[in-house]
């Protein structure tokens, strides 16, 4: 399968999924998260704020605020994404029609990130990633002063064997399906 194929696929499995399957599997998928040694460690986390196809991230961003985490979400900026300190106060919805940081939020360099949960449409075991298309992550992720820990989140049905990689497709180093 082509990659325009596998997108339009996991969207409509993705679409297809009741509430309370989408909730139960994030629910999984972010305790599991939160049981590893590089989150508990980690002061400053990357994560995304959620499509609606996507494992929900709202109710996890608050609880990692309450945990003292430094909690940081991407704002896309014309052909580059950088990411901003969570704060709801300041929380927009972007062009693509993603909730991300207004003009008042406060930046997060690269190298302050310790921990990186990525979205995906698609992944392999051992870390490949397809996205939506358009590279935000993996520029994002190609930055030399970038070095925290990614890990690709999915729905079960999200995990497959092979993907068609380019040498710009950066890999993640764990992916945790739900």
């Amino acid at each position: 399968m082509d990659k325009n194929e596998i997108r339009r696929q996991m969207r409509q499995r993705n679409r297809a999924l009741a509430d309370e399957a989408r909730q139960q599997a994030s629910g999984i998928i972010f305790r599991y998260v939160e049981e590893l040694e590089a989150f508990r460690q980690a002061r400053v986390v990357a994560c995304y704020c959620a499509l609606p196809d996507e494992p929900p991230t709202a109710g996890v961003i608050g609880r990692w605020l309450e945990l003292g985490k430094r909690v940081v979400v991407p704002r896309v900026e014309g052909e580059r994404m950088r990411f901003f300190v969570y704060d709801p106060a300041t929380q927009v919805v972007g062009s693509f029609g993603i909730e991300e940081p207004g003009a008042e939020a406060v930046l997060c360099r690269p190298e302050e990130i310790e921990l990186m949960v990525v979205p995906g449409v698609a992944f392999t075991a051992v870390g490949d990633r397809m996205g939506r298309g358009r590279g935000y992550y993996d520029k994002y992720l190609a930055q030399s002063d970038f070095n925290a820990l990614t890990i690709g989140v999915c729905y079960r049905h999200q995990l497959v064997d092979a993907l068609p990689v380019e040498p710009h497709d950066i890999r993640l180093d764990e992916v945790i399906a739900g």
